[in-house]
């Protein structure tokens, strides 16, 4: 196993930093309306692959600004950092493991090594079963208990479990099976699961559980309730048909009553959000089919050979990483808003919060030292032009300081293409009045827009899993870029654990009486 670099020096004693400092200066009293005027600042300051273009003309910089990120990154090691996470070094360094997500999807007849041990062989094979029984459960070669084709699939998860595979479920619902419904349980409180059993025949359902441990509290509740809900209806016998696990605890596998040909693996070097593209992602695989599975697979591994083979200064996930540092570090930005223009990415923003925060929301440096410098963003937003109608007046006429990523494909996912040029020509008039605004000269007081808000946009073809997959990653490494600056480890998550430990005793006193009726009078006791 190759071993992760040595980040020595202290990052805001680093060059490029204080010169970043003074550069910071110097751009401090320039307004978007001025550095768009620039001459050539489009052809300049945007990027293009054979799949994406990335315009970051309306970010607050200048050519300047680029090349001081990149020498950032230089003094970083970032291109050490990038060649330890493809090779297998344990990047996840306080859980001593690497993060290698990108086997998952890998097209290559390349090893990837862990130990030692090439992983490629058993991620092939894992891959191989999961989607012959997805293609099964949609051809109708795999039924229920009772000789039934299954018609509702429901995945019972929750986090990396869950908002992944809502999130593409969603996006690529043009390309979903119409004999098959999905559905996803994840909130611990059993509204969520009482309206999905609502919907569905047990004769006809399968469930999925997504849990690596078995043991999280939320996902095993909810899976302990299905499996009473299919008890009242059906022989004990049935559950070892109509349940699949993705774990790798086989003991409580065991206990569940999960059938041995229906259960799927998942590696300890596959963070949680990191994992819709391993045997997690077989809601998708039966929503959407094998074939497309793989093409969001390959979107993915397609854009980590671009993030790994392609210099900085023409690096999407790099460049996008460091501008988010430029905007948290020096222009003090405390939030990022993500705004797709197609209705199907609506749950995207959701899905970022879990990568971005869960993985940048640290306060120590890997060695365990207090950062002096802020990390990470709060992530949020909405599918136009929805968004436009409910929080765009506090980012146009507010005081938030903020920054915005505009998603959208240029080709229509639905039928209604004139609708979508309406919806493009939306994105496209936001991102000028962030930049721009209208000053007190043009309007009265009330109608004053400050703008100066720095924005990019990126645009693609179409919203098929191939885009759909690239994009997925591209914010993976992005996430990555920034963690590398910043020092932190960006693939654990212990500051989830507190409460969770918190909440077991809670629920110990809360029905230590077993009475239901007296809880009320206890939390107002503890208030």
């Amino acid at each position: 196993m190759s071993a992760i670099p040595v980040q020595s020096s202290e990052l805001t004693g680093l060059p490029a930093w204080k010169e970043l400092e003074k550069h910071l200066q110097q751009m401090s009293s320039v307004h978007l309306r001025t550095l768009l005027e620039e001459p050539d600042r489009y052809n300049r300051l945007s990027r293009e692959t054979d799949r994406f273009v990335l315009d970051f003309s309306r970010q607050r910089i200048t050519g300047t600004t680029i090349d001081l990120l990149l020498r950032l990154a230089r003094d970083r090691q970032l291109e050490q950092w990038i060649d330890a996470l493809f090779t297998g070094a344990p990047v996840n360094n306080t859980e001593s493991r690497p993060a290698l997500h990108m086997a998952l999807r890998s097209q290559s007849d390349d090893p990837v090594l862990v130990e030692g041990q090439d992983v490629m062989p058993l991620v092939r094979q894992e891959r191989h079963r999961m989607l012959k029984f997805a293609a099964a459960v949609r051809s109708g070669a795999y039924t229920g208990h009772t000789g039934s084709n299954i018609t509702d699939v429901v995945n019972i998860g929750i986090g990396g479990s869950d908002l992944g595979l809502v999130m593409v479920d969603a996006a690529l619902s043009d390309f979903r099976s119409q004999d098959i419904r999905t559905h996803f349980v994840s909130n611990i409180d059993g509204t969520q699961l009482a309206d999905v059993l609502q919907q569905v025949n047990p004769e006809t359902t399968l469930f999925i559980i997504c849990s690596k441990s078995f043991t999280t509290l939320e996902t095993r509740l909810n899976a302990e309730s299905a499996r009473e809900w299919l008890l009242t209806h059906l022989s004990a016998d049935a559950v070892g048909r109509h349940f699949v696990a993705i774990s790798v605890n086989d003991s409580a596998m065991d206990t569940f009553g999960i059938d041995q040909d229906n259960r799927f693996m998942i590696w300890d070097w596959v963070g949680g959000r990191y994992s819709l593209w391993s045997s997690v992602g077989l809601v998708i695989a039966i929503g959407i089919g094998p074939d497309h599975f793989e093409a969001l697979l390959a979107g993915a591994a397609e854009l980590d050979e671009h993030f790994r083979e392609t210099r900085f200064e023409d690096n999407l996930p790099v460049l996008l990483g460091l501008l988010g540092v430029w905007n948290r570090n020096f222009l003090g930005m405390t939030s990022h808003a993500v705004l797709p223009y197609d209705h199907r990415l609506s749950r995207f923003p959701a899905f970022l919060q879990q990568l971005a925060m869960e993985s940048l929301g640290k306060g120590v440096t890997r060695g365990g030292k207090p950062v002096g410098y802020s990390t990470g963003t709060v992530i949020w937003g909405e599918a136009g032009s929805n968004a436009q109608h409910s929080f765009f007046q506090l980012l146009h006429q507010g005081t938030a300081q903020f920054s915005a990523d505009f998603i959208a494909p240029v080709r229509a996912s639905s039928e209604y293409a004139d609708q979508h040029q309406q919806g493009l020509a939306n994105m496209l008039a936001q991102a000028e009045a962030f930049a721009l605004g209208q000053s007190a000269g043009e309007v009265d007081a009330h109608r004053v827009y400050p703008g100066n808000h720095p924005s990019s946009i990126l645009l693609f073809e179409r919203l098929d899993p191939r885009a759909l997959g690239y994009l997925i990653a591209l914010y993976e490494h992005r996430v990555f870029v920034q963690s590398v600056i910043w020092g932190i480890n960006p693939f654990d998550q212990w500051g989830v654990e507190l409460g969770k430990s918190m909440a077991v005793e809670m629920h110990r006193a809360l029905m230590a009486d077993g009475e239901i009726d007296g809880i009320a009078e206890k939390i107002k006791g503890w208030l």
